[in-house]
């Protein structure tokens, strides 16, 4: 019987980039798969391109009354979540002297919040079946901090303490709790970076190249794989020796 055989995974932000890439190498892996986003009838298309063993709900992470009603919906139709990714996130890019009140909020509540949401959500379930794995998707410039995105840099460097405290707290019910601090990944964010800035970046890496969605989903399927029982608490860096 293979170790993903019968579990559940949720990943927010499941419906594009990174969160689509995660979200298709569990279903490789025969993972049930439900993903979210904003919009339903995306999170639904990318389920079907995924395949029967994946399923596209909306949520909007940043409410916590809808996540609370969606993850109990996927409780009530599944009866477990054995892996939790808490992927979903926006950037509102500003110098702090012109970043408006709004833009902070809005990064902090969907980056942060929603961890707090969604993780207090699953966890007493993966405490009574006393197995489960949460991974969070922080960043590298949650680590290195970034000009005109301290918001952003702020709620990913969030995550890491989070994920430190949180895996204290359930690491004796055999829940581990462990974030993924990607670098430059292959997304629609990345691509609007003018030529100049890609090949500045291409250089700054030491592998020389900018990575890819599957680079991250693999280290997702390695956190919640049965190899990474004994590992929690930790932030796993997918960035081509940007930072180390």
């Amino acid at each position: 019987m293979s170790e993903w055989e019968g579990k559940l995974a949720l990943v927010t932000g499941g419906s594009r980039g990174i969160g689509r890439a995660i979200a298709a190498a569990l279903v490789e892996r025969g993972v049930r798969v439900v993903l979210t986003g904003r919009s339903e009838e995306r999170a639904r298309a990318t389920a079907e391109e995924l395949g029967s063993r994946a399923q596209g709900l909306a949520m909007d992470v940043s409410d916590r009354e809808t996540v609370i009603r969606v993850i109990q919906s996927v409780f009530d139709e599944h009866e477990r979540i054995d892996i939790l990714v808490n992927n979903a996130g926006i950037t509102r890019d500003n110098l702090l002297m012109r970043m408006k009140p709004e833009e902070w909020d809005a990064v902090l509540t969907t980056n942060v919040n929603a961890l707090y949401y969604c993780s207090q959500a699953v966890l007493r379930p993966m405490i009574r079946q006393r197995s489960g794995r949460v991974i969070n998707m922080s960043s590298v410039v949650g680590l290195t901090g970034n000009a005109g995105q301290v918001n952003y840099a702020a709620s990913k460097a969030a995550i890491l303490g989070f994920t430190k405290a949180l895996a204290r707290e359930v690491a004796s019910r055999n829940v581990t709790v462990n974030a993924i601090a990607p670098g430059y990944i292959d997304t629609d964010m990345t691509r609007e970076l003018p030529q100049g800035a890609t090949e500045a970046l291409h250089e700054a890496i030491p592998m020389k190249r900018i990575g890819q969605p599957s680079d991250v989903a693999a280290a997702v399927l390695y956190l919640a794989s049965e190899g990474a029982s004994y590992v929690t608490g930790q932030v796993l860096q997918v960035n081509g020796g940007l930072y180390m």
